[in-house]
């Protein structure tokens, strides 16, 4: 997945992440490093609309 295709609209993006997380990674860490995004800018990014990352649940909440 390249920059390009990172949702810029933060509910795709939280569904995206989630969805991801939920299906392919055990971790915030390793899903960031699979993907072309920090995982602080993604916890910027889904903190401005209200979600962050919960590590029991390995979700954005």
């Amino acid at each position: 997945m390249s920059n390009a295709n990172i949702p810029k609209d933060p509910m795709i993006l939280l569904s995206l992440i989630n969805t991801k997380l939920r299906d392919e990674y055990s971790s915030l860490e390793e899903l960031c490093s699979a993907l072309p995004i920090s995982e602080e800018e993604l916890r910027s990014r889904l903190d401005a609309i209200g979600y962050s990352y919960e590590p029991s649940v390995n979700r954005f909440v």
